[in-house]
């Protein structure tokens, strides 16, 4: 197996999604319907949010929609914010998440390096958050690109931004892995004509993800064995 370059989705691959995000969204919900437990309700709802056990439900949208999109459902039970702001806010309080990495990172991409292999990531979250994350990871400057859904370049299922990652670092669509927790991920990786690599730090399940997926693993620290067989 050639692989010369990995694109890695964020939340639910490089990032454990429930450890990251089910508390965090308590948290927004709860202020956003400012005391007003029949929005909070609604909001929950919209978004597939279990309020009783604070955590999201395998269907909702947050998992591998954009900001945008998810601003879209949540703006009808926020009337104090327009649409455009919401989403502004969503990104604004992501980038301030308490992150849990799926693996410790910095070996992991260092590992990776030493390989000669380009690292990039694709998230459906914003750019300047997933930079936040990436930072505040100690990771930021070993990734080579870092594309956003507001990065330009279009969002995943898409196969835009993952193609633009391949003309930003010249590496060959058919020698790229897409490595990512979500179908989303393995859509557009397929559609980039792309490896894909599904993990199951998301919510996804192996059964959801297999029939995508050129190999299914439980997380990203298991690639490199992938890569050696």
């Amino acid at each position: 197996m050639t692989i010369s370059a990995l694109l890695f989705d964020k939340d639910g691959t490089l990032f454990d999604f429930a450890r990251t995000w089910n508390g965090w969204s308590m948290s927004v919900l709860t202020g956003l319907a400012e005391g007003d437990a029949e929005r909070l309700a609604a909001m929950a709802a919209a978004i597939s949010y279990d309020l009783d056990v604070a955590a999201f439900r395998p269907d909702s949208i947050v998992i591998a929609g954009t900001n945008a999109e998810v601003a879209e459902r949540l703006s009808p039970f926020v009337p104090q914010m327009s649409e455009e702001a919401l989403a502004a806010h969503l990104i604004q309080t992501a980038g301030q998440a308490e992150i849990a990495q799926a693996v410790p990172l910095a070996p992991f991409l260092d590992g990776l390096k030493a390989r000669g292999l380009k690292v990039g990531v694709m998230t459906n979250d914003g750019e300047s958050s997933a930079r936040s994350h990436l930072s505040r990871s100690g990771v930021l400057e070993r990734f080579d690109m870092v594309i956003g859904a507001d990065s330009g370049f279009g969002a995943k299922p898409d196969p835009d931004p993952l193609l633009a990652f391949c003309s930003h670092t010249g590496a060959d669509p058919k020698t790229t892995a897409m490595v990512g927790d979500s179908r989303h991920d393995l859509i557009a990786g397929r559609a980039a004509g792309m490896r894909t690599i599904g993990v199951l730090t998301g919510m996804a399940t192996r059964a959801d993800l297999e029939d995508l997926a050129d190999v299914v693993l439980p997380d990203i620290g298991h690639i490199p064995d992938w890569l050696d067989r």
